[in-house]
């Protein structure tokens, strides 16, 4: 089964600008893989066109199925307010601007699981412009609330997840997914943009990295943040790292034997 991650950091491409949906579904529709985890996902997004991207990129992969997991509501950026939401919300459910990650599957998935991760208490320091004085100045994110979605699938769980920008957090949320994983059905392989550099992750869980190259930033990447990591002896072929039209980080691709 071949699995992937791409971080599509809302659609923008190459300018910094989010894509439209029919771009979006381009960058993606060609991809040779039968999982996809996909991290900083919008819904209904004014910066994104209010384009529905995990429906976009679930269509553009011919997906059987997929699940979003909303981690903030609103727009996550400084002039706009957002709030904490549950990731663990029915799609249903869902109004207005949402933000998070999602797990897209060409084969059949059995049963979904969705995880609440919780944030830590740094902020992220972000060079942006001021409204306000048209010049740029530096502003602090709080850190995010953060999820993880694990499809099970014919022989392997599959595990999506984003983590903090904090590494000592992220290794952290990785323990607890690796915690929560043992009720699930092996083996398991767990994929994302982990914050994680090189073989920091994994160091953390006692896993198997699948994929080693430099993922980020995506033109020029200086470290591998994005993996796919097996926590149950699984092993992994023809490893792919390839800069997509979408995304500030690059692809990661395996194919993976139980």
């Amino acid at each position: 089964m071949r699995v992937g991650s791409v971080n599509i950091a809302s659609g923008r491409g190459a300018g910094g600008r989010s894509v439209d949906g029919a771009a979006l579904g381009a960058a993606l529709a060609g991809l040779d893989v039968d999982v996809l985890a996909l991290q900083e996902v919008d819904i209904d997004q004014p910066r994104s066109h209010g384009v529905h991207q995990p429906a976009v990129v679930a269509d553009a992969l011919g997906a059987l199925d997929w699940r979003f997991a909303p981690t903030l509501a609103g727009t996550p950026d400084p002039f706009a307010s957002w709030s904490r939401v549950d990731p663990v919300l029915d799609q249903g459910m869902l109004g207005g601007p949402h933000y998070g990650i999602a797990l897209v599957s060409r084969v059949p998935v059995h049963r979904w699981h969705v995880l609440h991760l919780e944030p830590g208490l740094l902020k992220l320091p972000l060079v942006a412009p001021d409204p306000r004085t048209g010049g740029r100045r530096l502003w602090w994110f709080p850190d995010e609330p953060r999820a993880a979605v694990a499809a099970e699938l014919d022989g392997l769980t599959v595990v999506a997840t984003h983590l903090s920008f904090a590494a000592p957090t992220a290794a952290r949320q990785l323990r607890r997914v690796h915690r929560w994983v043992a009720d699930l059905p092996g083996p398991v392989v767990v994929t994302g943009d982990l914050n994680l550099g090189g073989s920091l992750s994994a160091l953390v869980t006692g896993g198997r990295r699948l994929v080693a190259g430099r993922t980020w930033p995506a033109p020029d990447p200086k470290v591998q943040f994005d993996h796919v990591l097996a926590l149950h002896g699984s092993r992994g072929r023809d490893p792919e790292v390839r800069q997509l039209d979408v995304g500030d980080h690059r692809l990661v691709a395996v194919t993976v034997d139980p």
